[in-house]
């Protein structure tokens, strides 16, 4: 997993802005703003990933207890990736549309699913790429919650 981190953001997280999957514009920046405090799950994604396939139950069920904001790469309209979202039962998660790959780009992503913990002050705590567990999401956002970055 180091090996394919190497090179993630660290320290503040690159902007992350576009429009979701309803057309709306959404950001980073707005999501921890409404996290009250809490760090944020950002994660990219693909509809044409198996691992992605797989653990989307996973992330799914965290996005229900802790804020997230997700990244579609390359993965059609956005019609068609929120009938993916819908069809395969989460079509709920708050996601950003990135047909192009600008986003992804913007945060170094050269394979999904990669997964970034950023914290309240914008400070990505934990960056990870292939599959997680939820337990491995909930761990680490405890841990992002619980101690700040400071502490370290």
């Amino acid at each position: 997993m180091l090996y394919q981190s190497r090179g993630l953001p660290a320290g503040p997280a690159p902007a992350l802005a576009g429009t979701d999957l309803q057309g709306q514009t959404r950001s980073l920046d707005q999501t921890l703003k409404a996290a009250n405090g809490r760090p944020v799950v950002v994660a990219f994604w693909a509809t044409w990933c198996g691992v992605c396939k797989a653990e989307q139950g996973n992330l799914a069920a965290v996005a229900k207890d802790w804020p997230t904001l997700t990244v579609a790469l390359q993965s059609g309209t956005a019609a068609e990736v929120g009938k993916y979202l819908a069809e395969s039962g989460h079509g709920d998660l708050p996601t950003l549309n990135d047909a192009d790959g600008a986003l992804s780009a913007a945060w170094k992503v050269r394979g999904v699913p990669a997964h970034f913990i950023v914290d309240k002050d914008g400070i990505v705590r934990f960056a990870l790429v292939g599959y997680t567990t939820q337990l491995g999401l909930r761990l680490r956002l405890w841990w992002a919650n619980r101690y700040p970055a400071d502490a370290w």
